[in-house]
């Protein structure tokens, strides 16, 4: 992908790069984006040029030349989500890019299907506190008068309300985007820690506005463990920090909602949304409760007040369990990551403006490091914020009303609302996170506790049961959980129905994967077990 440099003039450090234009791509675009992606995928698997990769380009050109577009296999998406984190020149938390969790979620149709979709992502990126990267991918681009959206700049903000003398109570950041709720009807209470409601759009037409239950947003108040009267300031924020403005580009399809996460660096939160002056701007009061002399820059008062901030951030945090990093931890993580590009792709695209944290930057190592900043597809894309771009239905006076009215429901109705149900009882286990159970047996006793296994699981999971010869290897790598149960016989020979599959998974390189396994014959099954690994 070009870059916005020319050859006389660097544009590296601008706020916001090219944008993705919001508008169809030509059937050539989408061919060369989709052959590019395809065949990077099926390199990544060991399976390039074999006869499941033509078959599968095949399907897709031909898709293409017929339609104009095409639909990613669910383990094609994972592959390609997890991908454009790793490709992301701006993020220091890149080393954890294959624990992405990939919500598919392109089967919605309807806004509240969305927001659906949404809340079970806060909950489970937010996990009580230990937070878990994850992305919700909707429906792709076709026309593009029909995109999805999510309106908000992140899942979860606080609203900023202008006043009339040009201040303004909340986050000022989001002063316009809270006056786009208004106008759908929001009004807000006004206050501090407001959080905005979700504004969302399917399908091309006009947005819904939605407010999120209180109980799945985890508030993390602010103290300070030496100065008590930090506390008195009244200060908090949203432990899950997920992006739902940007655009996902993936093998010559882009996905305009995407929300994602993964969880905070404390000088985001301390040294960005409380300090910068166009955010909350407590810096200067921070210093004056501190004692210091706020008139002279040469105190370097504000160096101080910003360290106790950040220490504030981070004590706060650790003390309500919620996961959060510091800024040396992330950059000696990062150069980590860098090291491993570097052996294994031969380069990591990094912008060395993101990467040195807003604090201490030449005390810490990326400030030292070298850094060549290129794009690399799959990636994620700044886009106009969808209010600037929607095309609108109703008229400006009828659109307060599509908040949601009480209504009666007739016996007919609610009839065909429970022959509906088994449909939305589908949709509801595709949102849940996959698990998958194989077996291998040569009397069937394993295939019984693994479909026993699978009605416990489907509790909370969605378990799919297949037999081992049946299974393709290839999925593996991109299986959030895999159960493996299985029988041995004799003096623990293998059931044949599973021999394929254990001398194809030896023979992968596996790393960073976790078995359980379970043995329901005899012991010796582990002995052969550990000798193998």
């Amino acid at each position: 992908q070009e870059a916005q440099c020319t050859r006389l003039v660097c544009n590296g450090a601008l706020m916001t790069p090219k944008k993705s234009t919001g508008e169809p791509r030509p059937k050539e675009d989408v061919l060369k984006g989709a052959k590019e992606f395809i065949d990077e995928y099926y390199m990544s698997i060991k399976r390039f040029n074999s006869d499941q990769h033509k078959a599968r380009w095949e399907a897709i050109s031909a898709t293409i030349e017929e339609t104009g577009t095409y639909e990613l296999t669910q383990t094609e998406l994972v592959y390609g989500a997890k991908l454009a984190w790793r490709n992301a020149p701006r993020c220091i938390g890149r080393i954890q890019w294959s624990k992405l969790q990939v919500f598919d979620a392109r089967y919605v149709s309807t806004p509240s299907g969305m927001f659906e979709a949404i809340c079970n992502h806060i909950k489970y990126g937010t996990n009580k506190g230990n937070l878990r990267s994850a992305i919700t991918v909707f429906p792709s681009r076709t026309d593009g008068e029909h995109d999805f959206r999510v309106w908000n700049p992140q899942l979860i903000s606080y609203a900023g309300y202008r006043q009339e003398d040009g201040s303004c109570i909340g986050d000022p950041i989001n002063c316009e985007f809270t006056e786009i709720c208004q106008s759908l009807g929001w009004q807000g209470m006004g206050g501090r820690w407001d959080i905005l409601p979700l504004i969302l759009s399917a399908n091309g037409q006009d947005p819904e506005l939605f407010e999120l239950p209180p109980d799945l947003i985890t508030r993390v108040p602010i103290s300070h463990p030496e100065y008590k009267w930090f506390a008195e300031m009244g200060l908090e924020w949203y432990a899950l920090p997920a992006v739902s403005s940007m655009c996902f580009d993936c093998g010559g399809l882009e996905f305009p909602a995407c929300p994602f996460n993964g969880w905070y660096m404390v000088t985001e939160i301390a040294a960005r949304d409380f300090c910068d002056p166009h955010r909350l701007n407590i810096m200067e009061d921070v210093g004056r409760k501190m004692g210091l002399d706020t008139r002279n820059n040469s105190t370097l008062w504000k160096d101080k007040a910003l360290v106790e901030v950040n220490v504030a951030v981070l004590h706060s945090f650790q003390t309500h369990n919620v996961t959060i990093m510091d800024h040396h931890s992330a950059s000696e993580s990062f150069m980590k990551h860098f090291e491993n590009e570097q052996r294994l792709r031969g380069g990591c695209p990094a912008d060395w403006v993101w990467i040195v944290p807003p604090i201490s930057g030449s005390i810490t190592p990326v400030f030292h490091q070298e850094m060549s900043l290129y794009h690399l597809k799959p990636s994620y894309e700044y886009q106009d914020p969808a209010w600037k771009t929607h095309v609108w239905k109703k008229s400006k006076d009828s659109r307060t009303t599509i908040r949601k009215t009480k209504r009666k429901f007739r016996f007919k109705e609610i009839a065909r609302a429970v022959k509906f149900t088994s449909k939305l009882f589908g949709k509801a286990l595709s949102k849940r996170i996959k698990a998958t159970i194989l077996y291998a047996t040569e009397t069937g006793k394993s295939e019984m506790y693994a479909k026993k296994l699978a009605e416990i699981f489907n509790h909370t999971f969605n378990a799919q049961v297949y037999c081992m010869s049946d299974y393709d290897l290839i999925n593996i790598e991109h299986e959030a959980l895999v159960l493996v149960v299985t029988s041995t016989f004799g003096n623990g020979d293998p059931p044949e129905n599973g021999e394929d599959f254990a001398k194809n998974l030896y023979a992968m390189k596996v790393s960073g994967t976790a078995a359980d396994i379970d043995d329901v014959a005899n012991n010796s099954y582990w002995q052969d077990y550990s000798a193998q690994k």
